[in-house]
């Protein structure tokens, strides 16, 4: 009895929370509708701090930071939009314009040959999908060789014989694809360049040299964190160490 009481406690402060947050939410498209994009931004915020994501919210608050010239923010805001909802037409033309702000014109080195096949192939599911069909395959191997071992006639043993090994076959590479996946996952760890200008150091001190400068908008890769400093890659390649406050991680929801 007590379990219930706490379970329709939980329920009850769930769907008020959610029906605060819904009209937090339609009070700060009215004020975006009405061109007051700061006050639309304090009511999103609001929902945030209840910890409340959606590709929508994070959607509407880059619209509102764009209105207002806020590269970083919009940007930002676009891109936890997209890890959400990554084929989302919308984000993704409205991102291309907040890209267009940015100072910064950092080529893409693109993946060539057998291991931009490789991350295609790996890109093809998630993590999960891959599991989920490795662990299809394992039993479809099972079912066939129990075929093989159990059938009378010799060509029958023959084709559950081939077949089962192929898909035993197949579910060690769709492993191999899985924890391929898992890794690229794992190591994506993105940012955006928040400080107006940054400088981006050799080495994790002030008294480095300088590798060089990224502005605000600029999206790039954590590879490390020691201390206060960051070491980043850029698309292009190029790493050095950047102080923690101006860059802000993409993937903390």
């Amino acid at each position: 009895m007590k379990q219930l009481f706490y379970i329709l406690i939980v329920f009850i402060s769930t769907s008020a929370s959610f029906a605060q947050n819904e009209a937090l939410f339609n009070d700060a498209n009215a004020h975006y509708n009405e061109g007051n994009y700061a006050e639309a931004i304090d009511k999103y915020e609001s929902i945030l701090d209840t910890k409340e994501h959606s590709a929508e919210l994070y959607f509407n608050m880059a619209n509102a930071h764009y209105k207002l010239n806020h590269i970083a923010p919009s940007i930002y805001y676009y891109e936890k939009a997209l890890l959400l909802k990554p084929r989302d037409k919308d984000i993704q033309n409205n991102i291309a314009y907040a890209r267009n702000m940015t100072i910064d014109a950092i080529e893409v080195i693109p993946e060539v040959g057998f291991s931009k096949l490789i991350q295609t192939i790996t890109n093809t599911f998630s993590f999960n999908n891959w599991a989920k069909l490795s662990v299809a395959l394992v039993v479809l191997f099972v079912i066939l060789f129990l075929g093989y071992y159990f059938s009378n006639s010799t060509a029958k043993k023959r084709v559950a014989f081939v077949t089962s090994l192929s898909c035993l076959l197949l579910a060690c590479v769709a492993v191999a694809f899985a924890f391929h996946k898992y890794d690229l996952v794992e190591k994506d760890q993105p940012a955006i360049v928040f400080a107006k200008e940054a400088q981006v150091k050799s080495e994790p001190n002030l008294r480095s040299t300088e590798a060089f400068k990224l502005h605000e908008g600029t999206k790039v890769q954590v590879l490390d964190t020691v201390s206060s400093w960051k070491k980043i890659q850029l698309s292009d390649g190029k790493t050095g160490w950047i102080l923690n406050e101006d860059v802000k991680m993409l993937k903390i929801f």
